[in-house]
């Protein structure tokens, strides 16, 4: 049996580091975390963002990209966690790997990993598929956008409210609207008879009177 073990010379020098980014704190970053601890990334080097990529001001990322140097090797899960749009996913990748000079491996897609196919073909290829990615996951996020918002006009035309929940009208409100229009009762008592805010008040009484 070779017992041969590498020594400090021979192993790499460069350092790996994992970013991570959920759209929100309601989502669960687990998934990616595993993957990325299945690839040997120590938590010092594991970057986490909890918030949307509608603009590219993320801490961590940001904090990141400072400690990234020459022949690192980032790993992400897709290729959407680099910017919300085309144009962004390809402005950071170029920053990484041609300005800071990093290699990055994408685990949800194995042929976009700088380190294979250095070669001009390889290259070639490499960002054929990158810019082709890049297009599918701004189609498909405007495409989820659109059926959200096709979805959200559909039940309103059903009767669905958003937001929060209509107040019940109490029992007494036009008991309580006649006392305060005869100036029995101050208006603030009213509302608060009512158990509503001034606006609700107001917005109450159109409807009650049609």
């Amino acid at each position: 049996m070779n017992n041969f073990k590498e020594s400090e010379e021979t192993q790499p020098m460069y350092k790996r580091y994992g970013y991570v980014r959920v759209s929100s704190t309601d989502q669960n970053e687990d998934r990616q975390v595993l993957a990325m601890r299945n690839k040997g990334i120590t938590w010092a080097h594991l970057y986490i963002d909890k918030q949307s990529g509608k603009d590219f001001n993320r801490p961590q990322y940001q904090k990141m990209i400072t400690k990234l140097q020459p022949g690192d090797l980032l790993y992400i899960m897709s290729i959407d966690r680099l910017g919300r749009n085309y144009d962004e996913i390809l402005a950071q990748w170029r920053i990484l790997t041609k300005e800071i000079g990093i290699d990055i491996s994408v685990l949800d897609m194995p042929l976009l990993d700088t380190r294979n196919g250095q070669d001009l073909m390889g290259n070639f290829i490499a960002d054929l598929v990158l810019q082709i990615l890049s297009f599918v996951a701004q189609t498909e996020r405007e495409n989820i956008r659109k059926r959200q918002e096709q979805g959200i006009a559909a039940a309103r035309e059903r009767g669905v409210e958003f937001g929060r929940p209509r107040r019940a009208v109490p029992e007494d409100f036009k008991e309580i609207v006649r006392e305060w229009e005869k100036r029995k009762i101050p208006f603030a008592q009213a509302v608060k008879r009512s158990g509503m805010s001034e606006s609700t008040f107001y917005r109450r009484l159109r409807e009650m009177r049609g």
